[in-house]
């Protein structure tokens, strides 16, 4: 049985709905079953309730799982959380757990989320279970959360300054983990996982304008500019605080660098930009709602 938290999450979810396309027993663990009905039609998938702030509530979920995917929101409890079901699920005999992870882990980085996905690595590799990072770069639909602006103003604002960035399509993403959590020979792994391009935010904005048959600019903000936006916005501070610590390490180029591994490991190519784009035209031309991010 594979087990995947974060289940009604974006990735989550993709990745239960591709497992279940495969014919793939999957367990969706959920913190209320009333939020991922919309699993209760897909075949062979089983929901289960569990809240890792509370490891006592993952018992049932980790009875029989023998593989899991370890998926959860970036917010301030994230290191906790991702720890206590490293724990509960060595108690349960689980045998390879992969765990979505970032691009840049690192325990030393000025991101507190490089930070703690650094240490849930380091806590995962000391547990004796066998394991995998899938280490994504930037998700192409974070740019649904410029939908607003790009629709009111036909532009984005970010402070990215010309820096580049190599964004992937969670599509892509969760075919990656679907085959690795049904093959074999990926135990101890480390696969940075990006999109075949790594774009500006003009070339971002060229590509939307191509898709969508619309112009639209970016234009590049100061970070204070950015942080007083997002707080003006209801933005939690700590949040705030981590995107400018991220923006600042991508202002360096931190997640500028292609990464092969979806091409030399599975022999597919990776969704480019322009295919994602044009996939959500309607989306970036505010006729769709866009998804949750």
């Amino acid at each position: 049985m594979i087990l995947v938290t974060g289940a009604t999450g974006l990735n989550g979810s993709e990745l239960v709905r591709r497992l279940s396309a495969m014919g793939i027993p999957v367990r969706a663990l959920v913190r209320s079953a009333t939020r991922a009905q919309g699993f209760s039609s897909l075949p062979k998938v089983e929901i289960v309730e569990g809240d890792m702030e509370r490891p006592e509530t993952l018992t049932r979920a980790l009875q029989g799982v023998d593989r899991a995917m370890l998926i959860s929101s970036s917010d301030p409890a994230m290191l906790e959380v991702q720890s206590n079901f490293i724990e509960a699920a060595r108690k349960a005999g689980v045998k390879h757990v992969v765990k979505l992870s970032g691009i840049m882990p690192d325990l030393d980085s000025p991101f507190r989320f490089a930070r703690m996905h650094g240490e849930i690595e380091r806590r995962l590799e000391a547990s004796g279970m066998a394991f995998t990072h899938l280490r994504s770069g930037e998700f192409m639909h974070a740019y649904f959360r410029q939908v607003p602006s790009i629709v009111a103003r036909g532009a984005f604002f970010l402070p990215m300054e010309d820096a580049k960035i190599a964004s992937i399509d969670i599509g892509d993403l969760a075919e990656f983990a679907a085959a690795v959590l049904t093959g074999s020979g990926h135990e101890g792994k480390i696969y940075p996982l990006t999109g075949p391009e790594a774009l500006s935010m003009t070339e971002v904005a060229e590509k939307l304008s191509a898709a969508t048959g619309k112009m639209i600019q970016y234009v590049n903000v100061a970070p204070e500019e950015a942080k007083r936006a997002q707080l003006a916005a209801g933005v939690p501070p700590f949040t705030a605080d981590a995107l400018a610590e991220l923006f600042a390490e991508r202002r360096k180029g931190k997640e500028a660098q292609v990464s092969p591994v979806i091409q030399t490991v599975f022999g597919r190519r990776a969704t480019p930009f322009d295919e994602f784009a044009m996939r959500n035209a309607a989306i970036f031309r505010g006729e769709q709602a866009a998804p949750k991010v």
